[in-house]
């Protein structure tokens, strides 16, 4: 058997591993330092820093503060955070390889985990690929998230006390965020492109009943404004066409967010109109024995740092107790 690495050699057919981790972030990390300190030398594929969908250490990359993970009472950068989470992995023996998974088999064990050419195999397998915030499409995006643009309020309000800003949507969600936001914000403009919301009537009528919410009717957001930080955005009327602006230091969008699942279409059980992974309750079991899943591909409801990192921790433990029964017994 050669000693050079499988990833190093396409020509090599690797050993089957006990757990392979397919994506990063707080749920694939925390899996993987778990799996690693139960001697299961977990396999890590982290994805492609150039993806949008499976970005190492996913959406935190592009969080600025973080403020809300225990353990930091001054707050702690987004990338040092996935740093240090994947520096402890790797110091408790996870192998980790920044590539695209490009393909899945779990139709039979081994399970076939593809890179490309190359295959690997393992007898488990936790899904951790994340999901991702459904964005305008606007150039600045990419340039002023987590400097005044953001997706979640629940981790980015605090930053706001005192300012003047916007909310794009008109579903549940948008009226969520917007609701929660005005608890710091003097004002939260509810930004949507139809002349009525989606969102359920109880919470249309509590956004309605809230002095600090004003809604802006048949607009949609075509230009966010600043060099380094929000300054305002753009609007155009879907109606009429006419163009305007509004001063906000800071825009909420929220439109959805798309769970990671195209590759375990036909392969994995998920919602049919949501695509989010399903596990079963109170653990991270899929529909395929071995197969697990964590972190936001199956968690469209907190979608917090904290919870993928208790879902990670959840999916390692499930995998070792499913080997032990499985395999080692």
């Amino acid at each position: 058997m050669s000693d050079v690495p499988p990833h190093v050699r396409p020509d090599v057919r690797p050993d089957v591993r006990d757990v392979i981790i397919i994506g990063s972030g707080p749920a694939g990390l925390t899996a993987a330092v778990y799996a690693a300190r139960a001697n299961l030398a977990p396999l890590l594929i982290e994805g492609e820093p150039s993806s949008t969908s499976d970005q190492p250490g996913g959406q935190l990359m592009l969080t600025t503060d973080v403020e809300n993970f225990p353990g930091f009472p001054e707050g702690i950068m987004g990338p040092e955070l996935m740093h240090g989470m994947r520096e402890q992995a790797l110091r408790f023996g996870t192998e980790i390889i920044t590539e695209k998974v490009t393909r899945v088999d779990f139709g039979e064990r081994p399970f076939k985990v593809w890179v490309h050419e190359t295959e690997y195999r393992a007898h488990s397998v936790i899904v951790s690929t994340g999901a991702q915030s459904l964005m305008l499409g606007l150039e600045a995006e990419q340039r002023l998230i987590g400097h005044g643009l953001s997706t979640c309020a629940t981790c980015d309000g605090f930053f706001f006390r005192g300012h003047d800003i916007a909310v794009v949507g008109g579903g549940d969600s948008a009226v969520e965020e917007a609701t929660f936001l005005t608890k710091f914000a003097d004002k939260v403009t509810l930004i949507h492109r139809r002349d009525e919301l989606r969102a359920s009537k109880i919470m249309q009528d509590r956004a309605i009943a809230n002095p600090k919410i004003e809604f802006l009717w048949n607009n949609q957001v075509t230009e966010i404004m600043g060099d380094d930080v929000v300054t305002g955005i753009g609007l155009t009327n879907t109606v009429t066409g006419e163009q305007s602006t509004l001063p906000v230091t800071g825009l909420f969008v929220a439109i959805g967010h798309r769970p990671n699942t195209d590759l375990f279409v036909g392969q994995l059980d998920m919602d049919p109109d949501s695509g989010y992974l399903i596990t079963k309750p109170d653990s991270s079991y899929t529909n395929v024995e071995g197969i697990f899943a964590c972190g936001d591909v199956q968690d469209h409801t907190y979608r917090q740092a904290i919870t993928a990192a208790g879902s990670g921790c959840m999916a390692a433990i499930d995998a070792e107790r499913w080997l032990e029964a499985n395999l080692h017994a």
